[in-house]
């Protein structure tokens, strides 16, 4: 199976800490965080699909080719016009149902071995209930636990579950129409909200989750790191 990482932006809330360095590269517990993300990726996925851009030669000089037994391969995303038109420079080489994941979140891999599991015939995107739902991307989900749709940054939400930026896309993606979020970006949880309403994409609950923002998240992505993925 195909997994891709976006990775390719650049880390601007990170600034301080990623000004010579692209943010995937940041060291957490002396490693990159780009390493502990492949790491934790679920053993049916052979190849890595990476999403670069900024500083990108970085990230080929340390993963080269090939990394722990898997094929890595590079795509560069020139324009960063967003995570949907990302997804527009992988059509070519993308084989099936593929895994899609931001490079700068960690997850438990238990968590991403159920969304592949699980997932419908227009995919799959990985849940987390919070308290500060108003953050991020609230998904509505119908009773049968399939996506209803995506309200981003829900001012009259506190508790709600959000969207966790981990996706398994299906060949369907590709048959609708990128959605814009900007003058000059298109979203992919935004397109994905549009094959909903066509086919089932079932939403999966993580049981933990770690975004890793801004310089202040640094110490509990360390801790993640030493609970979940050692």
């Amino acid at each position: 199976m195909q997994a891709v990482i976006l990775a390719a932006g650049k880390g601007t809330r990170m600034r301080e800490l990623c000004h010579d360095c692209p943010k995937p590269m940041i060291k957490l517990l002396g490693r990159p965080l780009l390493e502990w993300r492949i790491e934790s990726l679920p053993q049916s996925v052979d190849e890595v699909i990476l999403i670069v851009g900024y500083l990108q030669e970085q990230i080929r000089a340390h993963f080269g080719d090939e990394w722990q037994g898997r094929k890595i391969t590079y795509i560069t995303q020139e324009v960063l016009n967003g995570t949907g038109g990302a997804m527009m420079l992988l059509r070519p080489i993308l084989t099936g149902n593929v895994l899609v994941t931001n490079g700068d979140d960690l997850y438990h891999p238990i968590d991403l071995q159920k969304l592949i599991d699980e997932t419908s015939e227009g995919g799959a995107v990985i849940g987390m209930t919070v308290d500060d739902a108003e953050k991020y991307g609230l998904l509505e989900v119908h009773n049968d636990g399939s996506l209803l749709a995506i309200t981003e940054r829900p001012h009259d939400r506190k508790v709600g579950v959000v969207n966790t930026g981990t996706y398994i896309i299906t060949p369907h993606f590709f048959d609708f129409p990128l959605v814009p979020i900007t003058e000059t970006e298109y979203g992919l949880p935004q397109t994905l909200a549009l094959v909903a309403r066509k086919y089932k994409v079932t939403v999966t609950q993580a049981t933990a989750w770690q975004p890793v923002g801004c310089p202040e998240d640094i110490p509990d992505t360390e801790a993640f790191i030493q609970k979940h993925l050692l």
